[in-house]
């Protein structure tokens, strides 16, 4: 090869797409990045902290907390997606309500979304894709949900003949449990492989919890709470998430009676917890952060949504990660964290093993078996946990990811800084 077609093919190298771990991790002007990233505690559903406490409530809490951690001037904040998925109305009159009881002005936009339990990473990814865009300069993304007030029957939506008569669209209002039983069956994933699973997630939640590394990314919230014994009323700051328990081993979720089947393997030990809570995400593109002084924590890098099988919807992740891998540039070695939401076990270990990803590196500080699972909160609130335990390990790149209900699946990488 000539000297002159050796610099071209530099040329064309310098010009075409990098990709891999060195090439995500460099700093440009036009990154979305992260400059807060913060979650209220999530509690019990029904007698926890936030039982007493409106799923609006707690938004607004912790919306003033993003301003006052990240020292935002709120008019500069253009908009405000919030992920849920049981409020009446998609939460859209409330949430606009919380951002102007925050401190928002009227200047500031807000929506809310639906996509089951991804709502929360949709709504920042929306932000994300809208900044990419040049939509917005500065936003929000969010999610809330107070178990506590809407979950239950009334969250199921009746079909009509239409939808009941078509076999695959009937699948999709099938009750998650009996989905995850379907899956378990379907996947071979026996139960002493859940239960060991479930207590692995207690036993790093507990361990996490003492030495206080959820601290920092808990903002702690004053709320009304009324005594059940005494029915009296008080004032108690919410700090911890009240759903995690000590003790916990894959012998003593041994002897839980199964829950959708007589002869199945899962039950309320080795599921995600019916929880409260919400949290929020600040972002903006680097250049944006470096002109306003913001701190930047991280930055987001890309994202994938994919559908499979209502009847397996629990496979989601194994389906959406290596798609958000792909458009990243990177493989599933490059990463150092994952946060796969712990719906169930059941998905959790099956979509784990069939990627073939390492133990210790999901979920460092447990997951939603641990401490819960609001359906709308959860995706905002893995950024939180993902990009606080990347810094405090002194790591680099995460993915967050979920199963969705009706069967789809998403994930998203991260890059802590």
């Amino acid at each position: 090869m000539s000297g002159a077609q050796q610099r071209l093919v530099q040329v064309a190298s310098h010009l075409g797409p990098k990709k891999g771990a060195s090439a995500i991790t460099e700093k440009n002007p036009d990154d979305v990045v992260v400059t807060c990233a913060l979650r209220s505690a999530l509690t019990k559903g029904g007698k926890g902290g936030f039982k007493d406490t409106a799923a609006a409530d707690i938004l607004a809490g912790v919306f003033k907390g993003v301003i006052d951690r990240s020292g935002i001037d709120p008019s500069l904040v253009e908009d405000i997606s919030v992920g849920t998925v049981l409020a009446p109305g998609g939460g859209a009159t409330e949430f606009r309500a919380a951002a102007l009881v925050a401190g928002f002005p009227e200047s500031t936009a807000v929506k809310g979304l639906n996509r089951q339990c991804s709502s929360g990473l949709q709504a920042i990814v929306d932000i994300a894709n809208a900044i990419k865009a040049g939509t917005i300069d500065v936003g929000i993304g969010a999610g809330v949900e107070s178990m506590t007030s809407q979950y239950g029957p009334g969250a199921v939506t009746e079909f009509s003949d239409l939808l009941e008569n078509h076999e695959e669209a009937a699948n999709c209002k099938v009750p998650m449990g009996v989905l995850s039983e379907n899956m378990a069956k379907d996947r071979n994933i026996s139960r002493a492989s859940q239960d060991a699973f479930a207590a692995s997630s207690y036993q790093k939640a507990v361990k996490a919890q003492k030495a206080g590394l959820f601290n920092e990314e808990i903002l702690p919230l004053d709320v009304k709470w009324t005594d059940p014994k005494t029915n009296e009323e008080k004032t108690i700051t919410v700090k911890a998430d009240d759903g995690i328990r000590d003790g916990i081993t894959a012998e003593s979720l041994g002897k839980i009676r199964p829950a959708f089947a007589k002869d199945g393997s899962i039950h309320a030990g080795n599921a995600s917890q019916i929880s409260d809570g919400a949290a929020a995400v600040l972002l903006m593109k680097r250049s944006t952060a470096e002109r306003l002084g913001q701190k930047i924590i991280g930055k987001f890098v890309s994202a994938s949504v994919v559908g499979v099988k209502p009847l397996l919807m629990g496979i989601g992740p194994w389906k959406a990660i290596p798609v958000a891998l792909g458009k990243a540039g990177i493989t599933k070695d490059d990463v150092d964290i994952y946060e796969i939401n712990e719906a169930f076990a059941s998905q959790c270990v099956w979509c784990i093993n069939e990627l073939g990803l390492p133990q210790e590196k999901i979920n460092p500080k447990g997951g939603a078996i641990a401490f819960g699972h609001p359906l709308g909160c959860t995706g905002a609130r893995q950024i939180s946990t993902l990009l606080t335990e990347l810094k405090r390990t002194n790591k680099k790149i995460g993915v967050s990811s979920m199963c969705v209900g009706t069967g789809m699946g998403m994930a998203a990488v991260w890059v802590a800084e």
